[in-house]
């Protein structure tokens, strides 16, 4: 058996106009949860990627903020380790950004990064 401590400085957050955007999402789906993991995307490596499912995969790691619960993909924890996901508004649109310590690129466009 091993022990990790739980950092919170290499979780994944939430900001608080973040948390009531997906509380807002997850209201009409009781019981249903956010995952965050990646795929490889794009011209610079990898794509972040949120669905809404049911429930969590066995390995990921499981976070609550409120009435949010956020689980994140244990191949991709490594990448995004330290991540803010906010939601800001751009014009009229908004959109979610992530904050990711990590990347050390990303391409023109904004949908793929690549890290160290």
């Amino acid at each position: 058996m091993t022990v990790t401590t739980f950092d919170p400085e290499s979780s994944v957050s939430l900001t608080a106009a973040a948390e009531k955007y997906f509380a807002a999402k997850l209201a009409a789906l009781s019981g249903n949860l956010i995952r965050l993991s990646t795929k490889e995307s794009g011209c610079t490596g990898f794509a972040y990627v949120l669905d809404i499912v049911e429930k969590a995969e066995e390995q990921d790691t499981v976070l609550s903020f409120g009435d949010v619960t956020l689980a994140v993909d244990a191949e991709s924890m490594a990448m995004l380790s330290g991540t803010e996901i906010d939601l800001v508004r751009e014009g009229v649109n908004q959109v979610v950004k992530f904050n990711n310590p990590n990347v050390v690129a990303e391409c023109g466009c904004g949908e793929s990064f690549s890290v160290s």
